[in-house]
């Protein structure tokens, strides 16, 4: 089985390499991410996320889901010291950082209810892997036709923050500037949820946002900073090769 649909403002492709899985698990993960995108858009007046950044719920008032998702915010925010900030002055409420992994995790999990053993689910090039080996490149931060690297993933996910496809979006929280320590940053972990916020808050932090990711139990990380040098931990998972620290 292999979709692909554009949802959330960017393309989410899906491969399922089990012939039992039906049609309707594939339905389910688009259905769930367009709703997702329906409820937690802060591009869309009547969503929740907007509706509460403007007052007009309260925090007794929101869904579980939301109030998950602002809980990790809030984890983040605490554990960079302000770096990584949901709630940045001029922005409003956006927890779009979070919500992309949490709700593409949750997608993988609909399919492992389905049955589903073997598959790939790409998110705009953040990616949740089962019943690997699976490859996995990353762009270069600086040659768009060009990889930085090449990972081997068998279950888990792996996510990349970086400057390339929106240019300087991601905010150093503590002080109102765009974060341009990095060129990008790449986490490797257990999770899309995990892998996908630490990227982005490691990345808000900067070159010391490097050691902040690699000191989680758990992740692997692979940076480019500002002046185009590797830095990467013992356990990312490069293909081919016996990963070492570079």
């Amino acid at each position: 089985m292999h979709r692909v649909e554009h949802v959330m403002g960017f393309p989410v492709s899906l491969r399922v390499d089990d012939e039992d899985v039906p049609e309707s698990a594939a339905d389910a993960v688009f259905d769930w991410l367009r709703e997702v995108d329906a409820r937690f858009s802060p591009f869309k007046e009547d969503s929740e996320v907007s509706r509460h950044g403007r007052g007009e719920l309260a925090a007794h008032e929101l869904s579980e889901d939301l109030t998950e998702v602002l809980a990790l915010c809030e984890h983040y925010r605490l554990a960079t010291g302000g770096a990584f900030d949901a709630r940045l002055p001029g922005r409003g409420l956006d927890p779009c950082a979070v919500v992309k992994g949490w709700s593409v995790q949750r997608a993988a999990e609909l399919l492992k209810a389905a049955g589903a053993r073997r598959f790939v689910l790409n998110a705009g090039g953040d990616v949740v892997a089962s019943g690997g080996p699976w490859r996995v490149g990353v762009r270069h931060p600086e040659h768009a036709d060009k990889l930085c690297t090449v990972l081997e993933l068998t279950d888990g996910a792996v996510a990349t923050s970086a400057r390339y496809e929106r240019g300087d979006h991601i905010i150093d929280g503590r002080t109102g500037l765009p974060a341009t320590g990095l060129l990008s940053l790449t986490v490797v972990a257990a999770s899309l949820t995990e892998a996908d916020s630490v990227a982005t808050a490691a990345f808000a932090m900067g070159a010391e946002g490097v050691q902040w990711a690699a000191s989680l139990p758990g992740c692997e990380v692979f940076a480019v900073d500002g002046e185009g040098r590797v830095l990467r931990t013992e356990g990312f998972p490069v293909a081919g090769e016996s990963s070492t620290a570079a």
